[in-house]
């Protein structure tokens, strides 16, 4: 009994540190705009997203019902399974967070969750229906959904405005953009503490309820609730400024209106989802609204080459976090030493990565530059080749010659026309 209650008081405590990494890798779906806008300043950003974060902990519990009694079958799943899961989930965002790739926290914990499952129990141990219905599906419409959503509001935003050119009028409905983009930030971040933080509820009430502590399909305790808003408050106001340079300056140049339109259209597919109990990913749910904005305002591009690696970086996160669930499980299986080899793995796995992010570090003071050698990619580099001169410009100037150079030729080249005089 006393072992039980050891290892039940480590996977708490695992899954509040999970929770606390999901709070600073995920900061930057909230504030990574509003930010890179010039909008708020970046220590105020996070401080107010962490404390809507605490308080969006408390209005719903259908996604942690959805992640302790939906996702695996609780009977025959032990506590150990649990532990091995919270080990692949959160060296995985530790992982992506070094890489400054927005990646979804609630795949690593479903991956890490499926992954340690079927190494102890089996398939049989998984309800596919719920993880297709619940998680894969979502994972594919949600960030399609906000992205177009975005795109849409974007087009409609910079419409309404086109015939404003008074400079005093183009100067306050920037001000008004901005002071939108800080009450849809603070709509995402209340969002956020009402999916994300629940998952981590959810964890720990299947481990209460596997080591016979709560009755299956039980609600979360209040101590749970309080303890998992306050670990995913605490890890959004350290500030993931790695993925917030990402997300602010990597994808896309954004300015306020499409700051306010990405983060209302991901905030209301972020809501809606709770809702229903659809354990989403709110980090695929902003990446794609920011992409959308960019994509909405007429001149804007985005940079193919960032996004092409966080897609990879999003299909990976299920496999890999199962695979290290998987591995964890293996040596959990073998007993108490098991357990100890494990969570010296998760510790000394953690500080190699962030001894690793101190060769460059990313705070509050350098989070809105960007790295100049970053590549546009070659969509973008076309788009921006073949695309016209804007009206009333001349395209003598400069920055509007074309990037793809003329084929060179010698001057007594006989197949050159003579040029015109």
């Amino acid at each position: 009994m006393e072992h039980i209650t050891l290892l039940l008081a480590i996977v708490v405590v695992t899954a509040l540190v999970f929770d606390f990494t999901n709070g600073f890798h995920d900061t930057a779906n909230a504030m990574a705009t509003t930010i890179s806008t010039g909008a708020m300043k970046p220590k105020t950003a996070v401080a107010m997203s962490a404390v809507l974060n605490l308080i969006g902990a408390f209005l719903s519990v259908e996604v942690a019902k959805t992640i302790s009694g939906g996702i695996v079958n609780e009977d025959g799943i032990r506590t150990e399974v649990i532990f091995a899961a919270l080990v692949g989930a959160i060296l995985w965002n530790l992982l992506t967070w070094l890489l400054g790739l927005p990646s979804s926290s609630s795949h690593a914990l479903f991956g890490g969750l499926i992954g340690a499952a079927v190494m102890s129990a089996g398939w049989s141990s998984i309800n596919g229906g719920t993880v297709v219905t619940k998680v894969l599906l979502p994972a594919i419409a949600a960030p399609l959904v906000a992205g177009i959503a975005a795109m849409l509001a974007t087009r409609l935003t910079y419409r309404i405005n086109r015939n404003v050119t008074d400079p005093n009028q183009l100067k306050s409905t920037a001000k008004g953009y901005r002071a939108g983009q800080i009450a849809s930030a603070g709509l995402v971040s209340l969002a956020h503490g009402t999916n994300d933080a629940q998952k981590t509820m959810g964890i720990i009430t299947l481990a209460l309820v596997t080591s016979g502590v709560l009755a299956p399909g039980s609600n979360p305790p209040m101590w749970v609730i309080v303890s998992a808003g306050v670990a995913i408050a605490l890890g959004t106001y350290l500030g993931g400024w790695r993925i917030i340079r990402t997300m602010g300056k990597g994808l896309t140049d954004l300015q306020p209106p499409q700051g306010f339109a990405a983060q209302t259209s991901a905030a209301t597919v972020i809501l809606a989802s709770s809702h229903l109990g659809f354990s989403l990913s709110t980090t695929q749910s902003c990446s794609g609204a920011v992409m959308g904005s960019g994509l909405g305002r007429k001149g804007g591009v985005v940079r193919w080459s960032t996004a092409t690696r966080m897609f990879v970086a999003w299909g990976l996160t299920l496999p890999a976090a199962g695979l290290v669930g998987a591995g964890a499980e293996f040596l959990t299986k073998q007993g108490p030493w098991g357990i100890a080899v494990t969570a010296v793995i998760l510790v000394g796995g953690s500080f190699a990565i962030w001894l690793a992010s101190r060769r460059q570090p990313v705070d509050h003071t350098n989070v809105n530059d960007t790295d100049g050698d970053e590549p546009q990619g070659v969509v973008t580099t076309a788009m921006a080749a073949v695309q016209p001169p804007p009206i009333g410009v001349p395209a003598s100037e400069p920055e509007l010659i074309s990037s793809i150079p003329a084929p060179a030729s010698a001057p007594d080249d006989p197949a050159r026309p003579p040029a015109k005089v």
